[in-house]
């Protein structure tokens, strides 16, 4: 653990960042950012994911929400980004395409299903729920969240909870969760510019789908 190490690059994008919002909003970011060190002093978070959490960060203050970080929703669920805005609140949660070495040879459908977890689980605990992913990536995000839960048909969803239930087990993700999610937009995150470009997620599956698509990835 170098703790003088991440100090100084969270200074630094913290300062590059803290340019582009009002005098006033910068404690907010500022707060996040001592947060994430102490988080580093536990071991609990590293310098990668704490970076695109700033970024992220920044983007929620820029709107006036009071941001925290790995903030717990359950016993067991803690969320990347938690923002609170007159009594409304949003979450964000960060996806980079890591999967684990024992998904070496089923890494798209683990993917896709870690995917579907997050908006089924996350979602229900905020007034909206966003994913982010470093523009370098690409989040592989089922049709079914492009519309409304009364629109959803139980056959599919049916489907997509079986693929889930492959996964995750303990605990399964519930049908109901998956009826009832929601994503509200997406963040493209331009790690080497320091920001995050907010898009809805249609237009992000009309960005996406064609290049799935031809890899023989069915969403």
């Amino acid at each position: 653990m170098d703790l003088e190490k991440f100090q100084d690059d969270v200074y630094t994008i913290t300062n590059h960042l803290a340019k582009n919002l009002h005098e006033e909003d910068v404690p907010k970011l500022n707060f996040v950012r001592q947060r994430l060190i102490e988080l580093y002093q536990k071991n609990l978070v590293k310098i990668n994911h704490s970076v695109l959490e700033l970024i992220c960060a920044a983007n929620l203050v820029s709107k006036g929400f009071a941001v925290d970080v790995e903030k717990p929703l359950t016993d067991s669920l803690v969320c990347d980004l938690y923002g609170k805005k007159d009594g409304k609140t949003a979450i964000i949660e960060i996806e980079t395409g890591f999967t684990p070495p024992e998904h070496a040879l089923d890494t798209i459908e683990y993917y896709i299903s870690r995917i579907v977890s997050k908006i089924a689980r996350y979602s229900k605990y905020c007034d909206t729920f966003s994913l982010a992913t470093p523009v370098i990536g690409m989040l592989p995000i089922h049709n079914t969240f492009l519309s409304l839960p009364s629109q959803r048909i139980p056959g599919e969803i049916k489907k997509i909870k079986s693929q889930c239930d492959i996964f995750y087990k303990n605990p399964p993700i519930e049908y109901d969760d998956i009826l009832n999610a929601k994503l509200d937009s997406v963040y493209l995150i331009n790690i080497d510019k320091g920001f995050a470009k907010e898009i809805n997620p249609s237009d992000y599956h009309l960005l996406t789908g064609s290049i799935l698509e031809k890899s023989e990835i069915d969403l």
